[in-house]
């Protein structure tokens, strides 16, 4: 670790590699809470959630219809329909079946006058969600570092799992001026991809007060915008190493060039350049990967398989974020260096080359990530 100097001039690119390596270093997840599963939603589990008991208890009717004895139905068919002993039972989705019915028969298989007879076999189990079908006792549900989806909640409130173990970070957001348009979108565009991935964010009163964001000692990690560069105005890092350490200044990472990262104590501060194209790389290449060791979450950032109609021409050493379009033939590279935020709204994805990476050929099978 190196103090920075006394200018913010960046002295060298660090790897995006050794970079990412930081995070492993210096950013640990938040201490786990347990919090009621119907508001969990987004927030990553501290811990695997497993059923308790058995679910259901009985079998249930999963269709509309009679319960039968499947034995009573073996010889049935529209042309020679078996008679029953008995009446059957009428049940709705969702009845507990009787105790002497293993199958529904639907409405239409079953004739109750002038005598109760089916018209149709049925096999043990048909039309039946039989004893545990849903949860085993102690049966994994979800796995510690998944973020809880609807669909799961949903799931913990039929399996009578109320509670959960979340990590919920609170990430400062720090624009370095107040009133500034370009700054105030990048702010919220991270915002937006914090509270995505099950955070919680502070918006300060006063966006341009660096020192009361770095002391923010209710934050897990700030972020701060802007202030990143060599210009009079930036002192972003400088702030950082007068308060803490700073890891890197610097990141070979194109767009994204000037981002810089440290902590305060066991805080993690990561400054995002001023630019917004500049911004955008660093949040999805840096940014996000500090949020997931935050949280805990097992990263999963993959993108789908794309086949390149057109080359992406890269500078050997840099990692650079290219954005990318579909097209009939596959996806062509929109820009590179600077993207023009035309460009940004015409990508379906972007394509990350790596740093000891000239590019790829036409042809070359890539993978493209979304974009937020």
């Amino acid at each position: 670790m190196v103090d920075a100097p006394a200018s913010q001039r960046i002295a060298r690119l660090t790897p995006l590699a050794e970079a990412l390596a930081c995070f492993d270093r210096l950013v640990a997840p938040v201490a786990p809470i347990t919090v009621e599963a119907r508001h969990a939603l987004g927030r990553v589990l501290a811990a695997d959630v497993t059923a308790v008991g058995v679910m259901p208890g009985r079998p249930f009717a999963l269709r509309d219809g009679f319960a039968v004895s499947a034995d009573a139905t073996l010889d049935a068919s529209s042309y020679a329909p078996a008679p029953l002993a008995r009446r059957p039972e009428a049940v709705e989705v969702g009845d507990v079946m009787p105790p002497d019915a293993d199958a529904v028969a639907p409405i239409e298989a079953v004739e109750l006058d002038p005598v109760p007879r089916i018209l149709a076999p049925l096999v043990p189990g048909e039309g039946v969600l039989p004893r545990g079908a849903d949860a085993a006792d102690g049966e994994l549900v979800r796995h510690q570092g998944e973020a809880l989806r609807q669909t799961d909640v949903l799931v913990l409130a039929r399996l009578h799992l109320h509670h959960v173990e979340v990590r919920q970070p609170r990430v400062r957001l720090a624009p370095v001026r107040s009133h500034d348009w370009v700054l105030g979108t990048i702010a919220a565009l991270i915002a937006s991809g914090i509270e995505a991935a099950g955070a919680d964010v502070a918006r300060p009163e006063n966006t341009g007060d660096l020192d009361a964001a770095l002391a923010d000692r209710d934050a897990h990690a700030v972020i701060l915008i802007g202030g990143s560069g060599s210009g009079a105005r930036d002192r972003s890092v400088r702030a950082l190493a007068q308060c803490g350490r700073v890891a890197f200044h610097g990141v070979g990472l194109a767009p994204g060039e000037t981002a810089a990262f440290g902590a305060i104590e066991d805080r993690p501060v990561l400054v995002v350049p001023g630019r917004f194209d500049a911004a955008l790389a660093v949040w999805l290449v840096l940014g996000r990967a500090m949020l997931a060791r935050l949280c805990g979450r097992t990263r999963d950032d993959r993108g789908i398989d794309v086949v390149l109609a057109r080359k992406i021409a890269s500078t050997l050493g840099l990692a650079e974020m290219v954005p990318v379009k579909r097209e009939a033939d596959g996806v062509v590279p929109l820009a590179s260096g600077y993207l023009p935020l035309q460009a940004l709204a015409r990508a379906d994805g972007y394509v990350l080359v790596p740093s000891d990476s000239e590019g790829f050929a036409a042809g070359a099978h890539v993978e493209m990530r979304p974009l937020p």
